[in-house]
Formats: C-alpha cells, sequence, structure tokens
C-alpha cells in the first residue's frame, strides 16, 4: 500500500517521540517522499528491551535502494556478557592508569636527580619496580625522554576526600603537573554526580595504609593462602565479594584475595609465596583500606560506584579507595 506523504510525515513524528530521545530530523536523516513505500512488518522478535530502553528497526524502501535506521545503538545481549564486557574495560583502565602514575614519577625522579639509574637513586628504585610490575620497558624510556622536555614540569602529590551516597567516603590519589587544572576537573565530576568535597582530614582517618599481594582466587586455595600468608606474617587476608551474577568461571580473572601486610613484613611475605610457586601482583606502593566499611542500600551503592567510575577517567586521578562495603 502507498501512503500519504502526510501520513508518512505523522508516522514519522509519532516514531520521534516514542524513540525516547533520539530525535531523527527528516532533512538530515532521510526524506521521506511519497514515492516510498513502509516495507516490512513489526515482529514481537524486532522488540527487544535492555534496561528500560527498547530498538526499533525501521526498514524505508524506495524503487531505487533500502535504508534501516536503528533509534538506538547495538545492545549488549544478556547481563552475563555485558558484565564481563564491564569487567574487561574496568581492568584495561587499571593498567591504563598504573602506566600513567609509574610514567609521572618517573618524571618527577629525573626531574629532581637526572636520567641516570646510577647517580639517581629515585630512579632506579623506580626501575626495580617496572620490572616487579611487569611494566613494559618502553614505558620508562618514553617518559625519561618525556622529562627533558622544555615546558615539563614536575608532578605533584595530591589527597582528595570526597562525600558519596550514603555517608560513603572517597579518596583520591592524584598525580600532577597543574594543580589547579586538576582540583577543578574533579569538582566538576563530584558536582555533577551528586557527590560532595570534604575537608581534608574529614575521611583520611577511616583508612589505613598498608602493603597489598594480589592474588586470584584461581591460582590458590583459601585455606593454603591462609596457612602460608598468616605463617609468614601478614597482617590479614580480605576475601573477594561476589554479587548475583558472577560466576567463578566468568570472575576469574579479577577476583583476588588481598594479603595484606605491614612494609616491613611485606618483603618476606611476597619470598614466601615465591618459595610455594604462588602467583601474585604486589601493589604499586600501598593501598588505603578502610578500617570500618560502611553499608548502604543498592541504589546509593550504584550511584557511587558511577561516581567513582568518573572520577577514575580523569587523566590526574591515579586511584580512587572507597569505604563502601560490597
Amino acid at each position: 500500500m502507498v501512503y500519504s506523504s502526510s501520513s508518512i510525515r505523522a508516522f514519522g513524528s509519532f516514531l520521534c517521540r516514542f524513540s525516547n530521545g533520539v530525535y531523527l530530523k527528516p532533512h538530515h536523516s532521510c526524506t521521506l517522499k511519497s514515492g516510498f513505500l513502509m516495507s516490512g512488518k513489526i515482529l514481537s522478535s524486532s522488540w527487544y528491551p535492555s534496561s528500560d530502553k527498547w530498538v526499533l528497526p525501521l526498514d524505508l524502501q524506495s524503487s531505487n535502494s533500502m535504508r534501516k535506521i536503528w533509534t538506538f545503538s547495538p545492545l549488549c545481549m544478556g547481563r552475563r556478557s555485558c558484565k564481563i564486557a564491564g569487567r574487561k574495560t574496568a581492568q584495561d583502565l587499571k593498567k591504563a592508569k598504573l602506566y600513567s602514575k609509574i610514567g609521572k614519577e618517573i618524571v618527577s625522579a629525573v626531574k629532581k636527580g637526572g636520567p641516570s639509574p646510577i647517580s639517581n637513586t629515585a630512579l632506579a628504585a623506580l626501575i626495580e619496580k617496572v620490572k616487579e610490575l611487569d611494566i613494559p620497558k618502553d614505558i620508562v624510556d618514553r617518559n625519561v625522554k618525556r622529562a627533558s622536555e622544555k615546558g615539563q614540569e614536575a608532578f605533584i602529590e595530591k589527597i582528595y576526600e570526597v562525600y558519596g551516597y550514603g555517608g560513603v567516603g572517597i579518596i583520591l590519589e592524584v598525580l600532577t603537573d597543574k594543580v589547579n587544572r586538576s582540583v577543578a576537573a574533579v569538582r566538576e565530576v563530584v558536582k555533577d554526580n551528586g557527590g560532595k568535597m570534604a575537608d581534608p582530614g574529614s575521611i583520611m582517618f577511616k583508612f589505613r595504609r598498608a602493603r597489598v599481594a594480589n592474588v586470584k582466587v584461581t591460582d590458590v586455595g583459601r585455606d593454603q593462602l591462609l596457612t602460608i600468608a598468616l605463617d609468614a606474617g601478614a597482617e590479614d587476608i580480605i576475601e573477594p565479594s561476589m554479587d548475583e551474577y558472577d560466576t567463578e568461571a566468568d570472575s576469574s580473572e579479577s577476583r583476588v584475595y588481598k594479603v595484606v601486610s605491614s612494609a616491613e613484613n611485606y618483603p618476606v611475605i611476597l619470598s614466601k609465596l615465591q618459595e610455594e610457586g604462588i602467583k601474585f601482583k604486589p601493589d604499586n606502593g600501598s593501598e588505603l583500606l578502610p578500617t570500618t566499611p560502611i553499608e548502604v542500600d543498592d541504589e546509593a551503592m550504584e550511584l557511587n560506584k558511577e561516581l567513582m567510575s568518573k572520577l577514575l577517567e580523569l587523566d590526574d586521578v591515579d586511584a580512587v579507595y572507597t569505604d563502601q562495603k560490597y
């Protein structure tokens, strides 16, 4: 059946409103004239939900061509696949943040003591850390060269404290060469995501700084790790949380035991883990651990996760810690 141009325009207007936020301008997207035919039927399989959004495929056919317009971008098929994709993204971001932080520390060390690790003990220590963390050597070479570039300033370490939802505290570790830029960016993200900047020291006292070795749950049994680590002088073993959508199969790469230790006992514990053939990832200097985790409702937890995710995306932010209980 051939539709009149007025009928097609009316249907197009209805479709734009129904698409919940995607406005299709006829003069930009496609020109609907009386010569077009609406082809294909909208079947039940053409509609599928993801959260509260729907996707509608619309076929527009003329005598010369057919075009398909999707009112939303492709969606993940199923919660588990979406969760795995999100976890992979988080792992990539964590690795990028580690490389960035090491790079900035190298620039600062070279600025203070020169490019030779023989005379610059701080740089020599960073090079050893790079080896321990299995970071590509070109990260060192690239940032040693970067430190000698004109206009490159040394990086300054800053700590920012933030109140999240439900009384949760959030700590940001920042290493920046432009303090005004970094604090402005942090304030903007905090404000846009419903958080509040806190006074210095008002949240930090809820955390303690410790050395941590991360051991994958698939590499060692819980009881075996407890026996080995505690006998070597570890202060605590923090077990990973698992939500209702995680399984052993899809979370093995991300779920780790955290072997907590003082700075003095840390080398002993690492040596013991190596001796027992247990693979581990050392921390990048230290981590902040909450003394008393705070339990919040599901809504507050998700809002805090979103806030922390946005903060971690900032270039100057190297680490984000929270006392929220998972």
